[in-house]
């Protein structure tokens, strides 16, 4: 940060870096937040293809075994319909959408930081407007007939500054939130059509069922 560039954000006062600190952990949280969802996103297509190849072969076993070394929300999905492969379809049903709603809660974690900080941080600039215009009467009030312009623009400027700032941080904070919402929206997807594709393939095609194949 060159002197400039500080002195104009020394301007803004002490509320210039609570919004610092919450652009921080805006950005600690997106990364954080990214990564995980990037790990669990996988190729749902192929891996659903390779547990009915294993499968079709009679080997269970191997496909757990899969599912377990597979990373991500669709595989744990996955391995809990492999574990009730012999149960009736009601509990086979059960128990993915119950791995299901278990998953859910870990993805959208922290997410809602994200939201909170996008709303926070608009008033925390409001604040310093609020501050810096009092700041500003009060100078103007000190000063009476003899106050310049120099010594009112130090209100003037916290009170522009601060406003500025917290529009700053609510903007990527607010896009950030859509964005891993959206990356949660096509994991939550990934797991329904791998739960009901591996359903169908359980009652249908794995336990030879003649009555299903009609």
């Amino acid at each position: 940060m060159t002197a400039f560039s500080y002195s104009v954000f020394a301007k803004g006062g002490p509320v210039m870096w609570l919004l610092v600190l919450l652009g921080l952990a805006a950005i600690v949280l997106f990364i954080e937040r990214a990564l995980f969802l990037h790990r669990g996103q996988i190729r749902s297509t192929e891996f659903l293809g390779g547990i009915k190849n294993l499968l079709q072969k009679q080997r269970l076993m191997e496909a757990l075994t899969l599912c377990e070394e597979t990373p991500g929300p669709v595989a744990k999905v996955v391995k809990a319909g492999l574990r009730h492969a012999t149960d009736d379809e009601q509990a086979m049903r059960f128990a993915i959408q119950e791995a299901a709603i278990v998953e859910i809660p870990v993805l959208e974690r922290r997410i809602s930081a994200l939201a909170a900080i996008a709303q926070i941080a608009p008033l925390f600039g409001l604040l310093g407007t609020l501050l810096g215009m009092i700041k500003t009467f009060w100078l103007f009030n000190q000063g009476g007939n003899y106050a310049t312009p120099v010594v009112l623009a130090g209100g003037m400027w916290e009170a522009l500054l601060t406003a500025a700032a917290g529009v700053v941080v609510a903007i990527p904070a607010l896009l950030a939130r859509h964005f891993l919402t959206g990356r949660v929206r096509a994991l939550v997807q990934d797991m329904e059509w791998a739960g009901s594709e591996l359903m169908r393939f359980l009652l249908r095609d794995y336990r030879g069922d003649p009555g299903e194949k009609k």
